[in-house]
């Protein structure tokens, strides 16, 4: 069976931000750094060369793949913030009607800039989205 590529590492998050050249991109990567952390309880780590994680759990799909991911993460991405969330949880799609501006993807959140989007609307997705993963997943 085939190895994830996306695994934690020990490379530095404050390292990776610092390296971003967009300095809008830069800052708000540090303000999602701080929001999730104050509203996860959890410190960031680096998975794979570009994820920021918080928290992890072991997934083993129907086909028997399994492997462990970030309870939430995120990417500053060349184009948005890319937001890794349960694509499952109750009440997801009325609460991205009102986050604002942003794109979807299966699990993701594609945000330009922090300043687009209600942040409190943000924390909600977290919580909902962390809160699914660890009953699912028994995290």
């Amino acid at each position: 069976m085939a190895k994830n590529k996306t695994t934690e590492t020990e490379n530095s998050v404050t390292d990776f931000v610092n390296s971003i050249a967009d300095e809008g991109k830069r800052k708000d990567s540090f303000s999602v750094i701080d929001l999730i952390k104050l509203q996860t309880g959890l410190d960031p780590k680096m998975w794979g060369p570009s994820i920021v994680g918080f928290g992890s759990y072991h997934y083993i799909y129907a086909s028997g793949h399994e492997g462990d991911a970030p309870l939430i993460g995120f990417s500053p991405r060349k184009d948005a913030l890319t937001f890794y969330l349960s694509a499952y949880f109750t009440e997801r799609e009325e609460l991205l009607e009102k986050l604002g501006k942003h794109k979807t993807g299966k699990g993701c959140v594609y945000v330009k800039k922090l300043e687009d989007i209600d942040l409190d609307v943000l924390k909600e997705l977290i919580d909902r989205s962390t809160s699914h993963i660890r009953t699912t997943y028994s995290a």
